[in-house]
């Protein structure tokens, strides 16, 4: 906690410990720290490392990014892991939108958008040597907050890709459909289920309506057959 000035008013919650030095490449702790920022390495190992902290810096951007927290368990599904749900988006521009900051309302730079997405992305990789230093990150944002700077307030900057042809649409749709299937599959197979229960509903309804007319054809053919009781004694007579 700091104060106006920046003077630390609480410090030393016993989380931090000294970065490696000399020969040593990480240093080993207790698991703690907030849920949702921990590098997956981190909570695997108990090691700590300078790139540890980059990933937690990813995450850090990608809540500034989509305006959501890093864990929110009241959003369904895979929604509720930040990382989890936005990263696989933001190596695409043509996707971006769909967890850019909704309250944004479009009025960012769409390029500096898409490069600090890259950014966050470089800095989530599950290989800690992936990522990239924070001296790196560094230099990849502040060209940034200058073009944010240029963008004029009030104006909506930013451009909404354009219509996907049918194909392309199809193809996008058809792999929104598979990943959707696999996160339900991966909560207990309950797509299997729901796509199970709604074959059998639907195969029913289509059996009752195709039947209905067959039953309907035989039973009017049978009555013709038979004719009417006034018939039936007229042939006999």
């Amino acid at each position: 906690m700091l104060s106006q000035d920046y003077t630390a008013k609480l410090s030393d919650f016993g989380l931090a410990k000294e970065g490696p030095s000399g020969d040593d490449t990480h240093v080993s702790t207790r698991v703690m720290g907030t849920h949702g920022y921990a590098a997956p390495e981190y909570i695997l190992t108990g090691h700590l490392t300078a790139r540890s902290d980059v990933y937690s810096f990813g995450v850090v951007l990608l809540e500034l990014l989509t305006g959501r927290r890093s864990v929110d368990k009241r959003r369904r599904g895979r929604e509720q892991n930040l990382v989890d749900w936005a990263r696989p988006y933001l190596r695409r521009p043509d996707r971006l939108h769909r967890v850019m900051d909704p309250s944004l309302e479009g009025s960012y730079s769409a390029e500096a958008a898409a490069k600090a997405a890259t950014v966050a992305y470089n800095c989530l990789h599950s290989v800690p040597k992936n990522r990239p230093t924070m001296r790196e990150v560094v230099d990849s944002l502040e060209p940034l907050m200058r073009m944010s700077r240029d963008v004029p307030a009030g104006l909506f900057v930013y451009t909404a890709p354009s219509e996907p042809s049918p194909v392309a649409k199809a193809v996008a749709d058809k792999a929104d459909v598979a990943a959707e299937a696999g996160e339900e599959a991966k909560d207990g197979g309950a797509s299997a289920s729901a796509a199970a229960a709604r074959k059998k509903c639907q195969r029913s309804a289509v059996h009752a309506e195709s039947a209905a007319p067959k039953y309907a054809s035989s039973v009017a053919a049978g009555n013709e057959s038979r004719g009417s009781p006034r018939q039936r004694r007229d042939r006999g007579a």
